[in-house]
């Protein structure tokens, strides 16, 4: 359902931030006068769990979710260190003022409040940032898809003119430059001729982000803890079931898992990004974008792709209306909202800590 991130049912896009599920159309009849006739609405044969509203949350249900864990506990690895170190480095930018915790910051969820975020000469980005929390195990990295790891996902920021504006190899010069950095280099790849490169620069980082873990209370439910939601958060959780929106925000992250169309019943109101289609090429894939994890969806406004709302009621009508051709009650939005409040997990405020960086020869 419901930022993204280069990510249905409600698809919330990752500011959170959303896209969603063209399977939905095999679902649903377009209309529905209450919660009883949306039930019936569905196709027997290929409906996804219907979830009884005087019951708890079916097994069957909770089968396609799964919990997340939490952020490593005790003393750093070589590299996970380095790549916290880079993580917060202003000088892998061209102005040396730009960092991945500026479009990034850790402390917000990884989101900046704004629209797009600022980059080198203060140039705003072309999409909303996603966040970094989460994502070690998405199907594929961007609202687009360009990057199918994190290590390749780590460099796109460093060489975009909007966002770090370093030329190709640059980055490897200044951390050459800054003594302290060389040790650091060593420790996390020992026995490297060259420690300090660029492939060196991105598995360091890809290494950090893979401990931005936000575990919540929809965890503790998943794990057997029945008091963690509210009657209103199940209820919510019911309701996202039923009206289709796990096929596509679905397993851990509730999201990331796959690409899909926004716009499926009523064409989405931003036509100038075209999404994955700008990489592939392919007319097939227009408006096309990756489902983007639900997790912190809460705190990571404004949502979509294009950062076009800032309210969540406003974003779950909204999918509602784009993807499944449906107008939600105000009950249904806020039981939906509810739930989608349990998503939101705790920062791991040890392992986020910005780090003391090397200063020698720092320009």
């Amino acid at each position: 359902m419901l930022r993204s991130s280069p990510t249905g049912a409600l698809v919330l896009l990752h500011g959170a931030r959303f896209v969603c599920c063209a399977a939905l159309v095999v679902l649903f009849a377009c209309q529905r006068e209450s919660n009883v006739t949306r039930l019936e609405a569905f196709s027997t044969a290929q409906a996804t769990t219907v979830v009884p509203i005087n019951e708890d949350l079916s097994p069957r249900l909770l089968r396609r979710f799964a919990p997340i864990q939490k952020a490593p506990s005790g003393p750093d690895t070589a590299l996970v260190h380095l790549g916290r170190m880079l993580y917060f480095e202003p000088l892998l930018s061209r102005t040396g003022k730009v960092s991945c915790n500026s479009c990034h910051p850790l402390d917000r969820y990884g989101t900046t409040p704004t629209r797009f975020s600022i980059g080198v000469d203060g140039k705003p980005g072309l999409r909303n940032a996603p966040t970094v929390y989460n994502t070690a195990g998405h199907f594929r990295l961007f609202w687009d898809g360009r990057a199918a790891t994190l290590a390749e996902q780590a460099l796109g920021p460093l060489g975009s003119p909007t966002e770090m504006g370093m030329r190709a190899g640059a980055a490897v010069g200044v951390l050459q430059k800054i003594p302290g950095y060389q040790s650091l280099f060593e420790r996390a790849f020992p026995g490297d001729a060259q420690p300090i490169t660029l492939s060196h620069v991105s598995t360091a980082l890809a290494e950090f982000e893979r401990g931005l873990m936000t575990p919540g209370r929809w965890d503790q439910y998943l794990e057997g803890d029945n008091r963690a939601l509210t009657s209103s958060e199940k209820e919510g959780v019911r309701l996202f079931a039923n009206l289709g929106c796990m096929v596509c925000h679905t397993g851990a992250y509730s999201g990331g898992t796959m690409f899909e169309k926004v716009g499926v019943f009523v064409a989405w109101p931003n036509q100038k990004d075209h999404g994955r289609s700008e990489v592939t090429h392919n007319p097939a894939d227009d408006m096309v974008f990756k489902v983007p994890s639900l997790r912190n969806v809460a705190r990571t406004a404004p949502y979509f792709h294009d950062g076009s709302v800032d309210s969540l009621d406003t974003a779950v009508r909204m999918m509602a209306r784009h993807q499944l051709g449906v107008d939600l009650t105000e009950e249904e939005a806020r039981s939906i909202v509810a739930w989608l409040g349990s998503l939101t997990g705790e920062i791991p405020r040890d392992y986020i800590a910005a780090p003391i960086l090397p200063t020698a020869s720092r320009r």
